[in-house]
């Protein structure tokens, strides 16, 4: 595990430059998870580092395979200085240790929710998993193992996520779009649902 979570960081590291900040968290009878603070201009970008030491297995499997299985971080873009986004790093560390936690699959298009804000003041409760490949490449492991996936967080208002609930992940991202919504904006009101 620390093998892989060294490449993990590596690949951080190469795509998003050094951490100026990072914090660990541990929960009871969970691997340690840490969060990782980068800088990019106006951009904050807090990602995960812990969750990917084990494959994520499938809840209805009565036994979880310790080699194969998908894998993954988690990483947010936020625009700095509008908000205290730093009190993210809880939150995110709950969200990357739920696959340990509640034996969930995080992918792609899934909806993962907090029940309180994100930090406070925020307007958003839960966020949307998008597709890896982006910001920062998938990162291969040796056979059998499954490729880490770097996967963006997209946070929603309570009433996105419920509109998402509905009409899925692809038809929320492309409102989006054709509003012009800026997702790294950590003050942005909903977009319209109507």
């Amino acid at each position: 595990m620390a093998e892989i979570l060294a490449l993990v960081e590596a690949r951080l590291r190469s795509a998003l430059g050094e951490p100026d900040a990072r914090a660990d968290v541990t929960f009871l009878g969970t691997d340690r998870i840490e969060v990782l603070r980068f800088l990019d201009g106006d951009v904050v970008r807090y990602a995960t580092l812990g969750m990917a030491g084990q494959p994520m297995a499938d809840p209805t499997s009565p036994l979880a395979d310790p080699v194969k299985g998908p894998r993954a971080e988690l990483i947010l873009s936020v625009r700095g200085g509008l908000a205290d986004t730093d009190q993210v790093l809880r939150p995110l560390a709950v969200l990357a240790a739920s696959p340990q936690v509640e034996g969930l699959v995080v992918a792609p298009g899934a909806s993962l929710d907090l029940g309180e804000p994100l930090w406070t003041g925020a307007p958003f409760t839960s966020v949307l998993v998008a597709e890896s490949g982006g910001l920062v490449e998938d990162l291969e492991l040796d056979a059998p193992m499954d490729p880490v996936r770097f996967l963006p967080l997209l946070p929603m208002t309570p009433n996105e996520a419920a509109w998402k609930r509905v009409h899925g992940a692809q038809e929320l991202q492309e409102r989006w779009l054709t509003h012009g919504t800026d997702l790294r904006d950590p003050l942005r009101t909903s977009v319209p649902l109507d």
